[in-house]
């Protein structure tokens, strides 16, 4: 089966960046990927997803801030955050699905175990 290994989170001071990346293996490309992520106390929010080229769409929240994308062979996925926030703060997962591609979590196949980012004001 596909495995999903995220790295790149770490503590940093708010208006600062960060780059996620995330390591797909196990198979063949997926024609989609995402990242999510979960802060305490609330709901698994999709940040970005992405297919073989063309980005799906963003949360309102990171719009402009974050930029999702994808290396040439489709396995391994980027998020880069610039200017973060305190509200940023969460575990952050990477995740792949086989058909079609959005940013609701319950239509993906494939899971990382995440990968926590923290911002300090």
């Amino acid at each position: 089966e596909v495995q999903l290994v995220e790295s790149g989170g770490g503590s940093v001071q708010a208006g600062g960046s960060l780059r996620l990346s995330c390591v797909a293996s196990g198979g063949v490309s997926s024609p989609c990927m995402a990242w999510f992520r979960q802060a305490l106390g609330k709901e698994r929010q999709g940040v970005a997803a992405i297919g073989y080229e063309d980005i799906i769409g963003y949360a309102d929240s990171v719009k402009g801030r974050f930029t999702i994308s994808r290396d040439n062979a489709g396995n391994t996925l980027y998020l880069q955050m610039n200017n973060l926030k305190p509200e940023d703060n969460a575990m952050y997962y990477c995740a792949a699905r086989n058909f079609g591609c959005g940013m609701t979590d319950h239509d993906y196949d494939y899971w990382g175990q995440g990968t926590q980012v923290t911002v300090s004001s």
